[in-house]
């Protein structure tokens, strides 16, 4: 987050002063987005397969807590009541893949979607999981609870390696967060959603927001209410002759901050940021049909937002205020049923429906890759207080628009939906196929804080979808 109302000795990450100075940006380094772009190794076999490049830009839904295969895409309606839960399965616009009932706007829109039913990482705690899942590189160790950002477990967060690939334009960083940051109980914040090693300068925006709010402003973006343009412009001075002195006492670069500051500046007073935010411009019946709610109105808001520029927006379904603690967000270890029908599966519906079907009709789905995807998945089992638990062994995940065929089913699990049965697909597969529809080949290099070259993805895509 920017902001240019900062007080003390640390900058707004809370990093000092001289450790952003020391860490340095692409500039010291002497490298500059477009170097890497061009620097990059694109492989026949990678440029030739289908949907490579396809994708302007990625909406990357990522559901906190684990959503259950058996309810979302996985239904099992053969299986015992223990297994197959209290929910029918209903037949979809593609022929012979059924999905859950509380899914009936979605079951019409699968000709434009691949679903993965054999996704897994046999990791069943949130935070390793999901950083696998997050940055395509398994967590050291696995099944670790709690985990927390920092070494070894640093590799730069998906929408981060598509910022560094991409640079930011438009007066917009090249990723974007939305509408908070991934944490578990306590406010322990997930490891796998910065740039890691690559540096902060890459880290994806965090704008904390609830755009469903009758007040709603983005934070550090648009003055306080306090701050009169007069007192603005005086900040302004104030910290160009801060920056010299800084210059004057110890020889320094401190490219980076002032570019932050630069950017911090061109977004207030950007027209064009301004109305990428104005989602009150939206009519009623859209902002309805995307839902009232924070999670509804976050999608509709990352749909502007990459209609103006972002390459990359992540939306983070977290918890809701009147979540309960045993079960919040997708976590339902109680009263499964209950959750998914009433809190959890109607606004998810409504919100991913709604964004398919607008970008279909804006004629920019097909440049636009979206992403549906969880930690892990759920217990095959219902346990005996109606909910059901963690489970990484087999899941489900979904990808429609940019570079991806719609009406695809690829991979298999077990009659009980616990194991793979043929397809199996992991994290850094996904995130293989997601940059090769944003026209990465899984061996593009980018460079860490020290100059060294590194490829951006350990995985191959998953041809069968694209």
């Amino acid at each position: 987050m920017l902001s240019l109302q900062h007080h003390g000795s640390k900058l707004c990450d809370g990093i000092s002063r001289r450790e952003w100075i020391r860490l340095g940006g692409l500039s010291t380094l002497g490298l500059g987005v477009s170097q890497l772009i061009q620097g990059r190794t694109v492989h026949a076999s990678d440029s030739n397969l289908p949907g490579f490049g396809k994708a302007k830009s990625c909406i990357f839904l990522f559901m906190l807590g684990g959503p259950p295969q058996h309810e979302t895409w996985d239904p099992k309606p053969n299986a015992s009541a223990e297994v197959r839960g209290e929910f029918a399965a209903i037949s979809s616009a593609t022929s012979g893949l059924q999905v859950c009932e509380l899914m009936p706007q979605t079951a019409k829109l699968t000709n434009h979607i691949a679903v993965l039913r054999a996704m897994a990482t046999d990791d069943n705690a949130h935070s390793s999981s999901g950083y696998w899942m997050l940055t395509g590189r398994p967590h050291a160790p696995k099944n670790f609870e709690n985990a927390t950002p920092g070494a070894p477990n640093d590799w730069p967060a998906l929408p981060a390696l598509v910022r560094q690939l991409r640079g930011d334009r438009n007066g917009f960083p090249g990723a974007v967060r939305l509408p908070e940051a991934i944490w578990n109980t306590g406010k322990i914040f997930w490891p796998g959603q910065d740039a890691g090693w690559l540096g902060s300068q890459a880290d994806p925006w965090l704008i904390q927001c609830d755009p469903n709010d009758a007040q709603f402003r983005v934070p550090d973006i648009t003055l306080p209410v306090s701050i009169s343009p007069e007192r603005f412009n005086d900040r302004e001075q104030l910290q160009r002759l801060m920056n010299a002195k800084f210059r004057e006492q110890d020889q320094s670069p401190i490219t980076r901050w002032t570019q932050w500051q630069s950017k911090a500046l061109d977004l207030i007073r950007s027209d064009d940021t301004q109305r990428a935010f104005q989602i009150e411009k939206e009519s009623d019946a859209t902002r309805d049909r995307y839902g009232r709610n924070r999670f509804g109105q976050s999608v509709l808001l990352a749909r502007r937002m990459v209609e103006a520029g972002v390459s990359l927006v992540q939306v983070n379904w977290t918890r809701w205020k009147e979540d309960p603690d045993v079960a919040p967000a997708w976590d339902t270890h109680a009263k499964n049923s209950e959750r998914l029908k009433t809190a959890l599966m109607p606004p998810m519906d409504q919100a991913y429906s709604a964004l398919l079907e607008d970008l279909h009709a804006r004629g920019i789905l097909d440049e636009t890759l979206v992403v549906w995807v969880g930690e892990f998945g759920r217990s095959p089992k219902i346990n005996p207080s109606g909910g059901r638990d963690h489970w990484g062994h087999v899941f489900s995940a979904a990808l429609a628009g940019g570079g991806v065929r719609g009406g695809i089913v690829h991979g298999q699990s077990d009659r009980d939906g616990a194991y793979p049965l043929e397809g199996r697909a992991e994290p850094q597969d996904l995130a293989a196929t997601i940059l090769h529809c944003l026209g990465y080949s899984a061996d593009t290099m980018v460079h860490d804080r020290v100059g060294r070259p590194i490829a951006i993805s350990n995985g191959q895509p998953i041809q069968q979808i694209l």
